[in-house]
């Protein structure tokens, strides 16, 4: 049996957190068993569905590095299939016309909450003869349920899940309008897109019962069930726009890397013993159903950053050169940036990298921290800066001229200056090196100075300073 996942998520908006690790686990378990994961758009809801909503879910998938089989299914193009099953359990006997009017359907709401008990529809079309349908009412199929006994999902996460058939009433498979529901669609599209495994969140879980009914009713095999709980929020509830950034877009633009975040989402609820770090290979091999957890997982931003922190200290420099660029169309403006690094600039980035991503945790602390690469000057110093370089300018009396006789410009070269320059004053190193610093990068921190130097290049080091220890320095 060839093992076929999917993921099947509603076009309403961006893809959520936990639609984007829902999608992991069904990736994962195709690849760890050589199978298929399919994507299915889930459309039918028409008036909620937008084209911009099924880009952000492509683009999200594309950017965490999930791929799927095959092409992009779309359920509402399969309506007329749906119809079609309906109407086949119809002339089967194992659904019937309901004319209940909305009249009727709210009375009965009405009763169960006077009564204190969930609401239920009554089955009053159930055995009834349709020469009694009311005139003008369409009527929708409903599936006719089992009314005895006990429906069961054997499930690989929530294990022998039971519910009883008379709790449980004949839902609506196809509407007034010859709409199919939900329910249905999702029946028929698992079946005939030859899905073996159902990974979705326990929020469907009542909803394994009612589509274990209807493939039991079409004689159909029922796909192996897997309910995953939802993630929740540092304070244990489930997690909410309050809660922070949802969209898999939004930590994008946040600056996480997607190696990361896949990394993050893959522990939010499965565990594989004490690892927490894994490559992707190695995901996949270990990943299974059976070590996910039953209690809902609680989304830590602190984590993630330093998991983030973690792979952006081990990623190529030209790659973080690169995934920092690509933020650039939603951060460059505000930062004097274009769109795109001029290819000066972005191979100073490459060579400074090495120095950046050791203190960043996310690209966008990153692209800040290279603040002094691609700032104009004059250099605007922030106030940490400026109380530096005002109290250790006196200190930099001597330093440019120094400076300008060095040939051998690299960290090392301009380091043995510096050191010559604080002794020969009678200074610390840091005394001479900090108001540098701020000179410099405008601020009171950055990565190792010398190292900045070397990045900056001599003519750009030494008109900064020129700048900045002019009689009229910027403020």
């Amino acid at each position: 049996m060839t093992v076929v996942t999917r993921f099947a998520p509603s076009p309403t908006g961006f893809l959520h957190i936990g639609g984007g690790r829902t999608a992991l686990f069904n990736w994962l378990y195709a690849k760890r068993h050589g199978g298929k994961m399919l994507l299915r758009i889930e459309d039918t809801d028409r008036e909620r569905s937008t084209d911009a909503a099924i880009e952000a879910i492509l683009d999200g998938l594309k950017w965490l590095g999930l791929d799927w089989d095959g092409d992009v299914v779309y359920q509402f193009s399969r309506a007329a299939r749906h119809k079609e099953v309906a109407e086949s359990l119809l002339a089967e006997g194992r659904a019937y016309y309901c004319y209940a009017t909305p009249q009727e359907l709210e009375e009965m709401r009405e009763t169960a909450r006077r009564e204190g008990r969930p609401s239920r529809y009554d089955g009053r079309w159930r055995d009834r003869d349709p020469a009694e349908a009311p005139e003008g009412v369409k009527p929708v199929i409903r599936l006719k349920a089992p009314t005895e006994g006990e429906t069961v999902v054997e499930d690989a996460v929530q294990g022998r899940v039971v519910w009883q058939n008379k709790d449980l009433d004949d839902l609506v498979l196809l509407r007034s309008d010859g709409t199919p529901t939900y329910m249905l669609a999702v029946v028929v599209d698992d079946h005939d897109m030859d899905v073996t495994h159902v990974i979705r969140g326990d929020d469907h879980l009542t909803n394994a019962a009612r589509q274990t009914q209807i493939y039991k009713a079409l004689g159909w095999d029922v796909p192996q069930m897997a309910h995953v709980p939802l993630i929740h929020g540092p304070d244990g509830a489930k997690l909410s726009k309050r809660h922070g950034a949802l969209g898999v877009e939004a930590y994008r633009s946040l600056g996480y890397l997607p190696e990361a975040l896949r990394n993050y989402l893959v522990r939010l609820g499965w565990s594989h013993g004490d690892q927490e770090i894994f490559s992707t290979e190695e995901l996949i091999q270990a990943f299974d159903l059976s070590s996910i957890g039953r209690s809902p997982a609680r989304f830590d931003f602190a984590k993630l950053e330093n998991l983030n922190g973690h792979y952006m200290r081990q990623a190529d420099d030209a790659y973080l050169v690169e995934a920092i660029e690509g933020l650039l169309p939603e951060l460059g403006d505000e930062r004097g940036l274009g769109r795109t690094f001029p290819p000066a600039l972005k191979q100073k980035l490459v060579a400074a990298m090495p120095g950046l991503k050791e203190r960043a945790k996310t690209l966008v602390e990153l692209l800040d921290s290279a603040y002094y690469l691609y700032a104009q000057r004059p250099l605007k110093l922030d106030e940490k800066a400026q109380s530096l370089l005002g109290d250790g300018r006196a200190r930099l009396d001597g330093i440019p001229a120094k400076l300008r006789a060095v040939t051998d410009w690299s960290a090392a070269g301009v380091e043995a200056v510096v050191r010559e320059h604080a002794e020969a004053i009678g200074a610390k190193l840091g005394q001479v090196a900090q108001p540098l610093r701020a000179a410099l990068t405008g601020r009171a921190t950055s990565p190792g100075l010398f190292d900045v130097m070397a990045v900056l290049g001599k003519d750009e080091t030494l008109s900064r300073l020129e700048d900045q220890l002019s009689n009229a320095p910027a403020a």
